[in-house]
């Protein structure tokens, strides 16, 4: 078997997204046969996996398309982005009250889209774990048909 592959993305907005970083590097430190590869934008880089500053586009959604797992922001075009591929992503919304992002945009979408059965939604570090390693385990939880994004019923 070959080992999984994670694909972490913070997205592209200025704010730090040192928190989901944190809970990456944790898990990525005690599963060190997974092939992690973690965006992390103006946020302190990871110690585990591979780190890299910004993704281009084209970059990141082949890179969305190889792995096995996506963790993504709440942002719309991300989660869109990942489920035009063929994966739901695990999806863990910024917070303004943590400066994390201007308002709480991304938390409302994040649960509507988790209300539809859209993508996985992850609100705590425990969760997170729990909801990669059920991916792990399950691979069918994070994989769908391409879909171009759900852009219709988003809209």
């Amino acid at each position: 078997m070959t080992a999984p592959r994670v694909l972490v993305t913070v997205g592209t907005d200025h704010h730090r997204f040192d928190r989901l970083i944190g809970w990456v590097d944790r898990w990525a430190e005690a599963h060190p046969a997974a092939t992690v590869v973690v965006q992390h934008g103006t946020a302190t880089a990871p110690t585990a996996g591979r780190a890299v500053v910004m993704l281009g586009y084209d970059e990141l959604v082949h890179e969305m398309a190889c792995a096995d797992i996506v963790v993504a922001q709440g942002g719309p075009a991300t989660i869109m982005d990942a489920r035009s591929v063929g994966k739901r992503p695990i999806v863990v919304p910024r917070v303004a009250r943590l400066d994390e992002v201007v308002d709480d945009h991304q938390v409302a979408f994040a649960r509507w889209m988790a209300d539809k059965g859209l993508v996985w939604l992850v609100e705590s570090e425990t969760e997170l774990v729990e909801q990669i390693d059920a991916a792990l385990a399950e691979p069918d939880r994070v994989t769908i048909p391409p879909d171009g994004g759900a852009g219709a019923d988003t809209i």
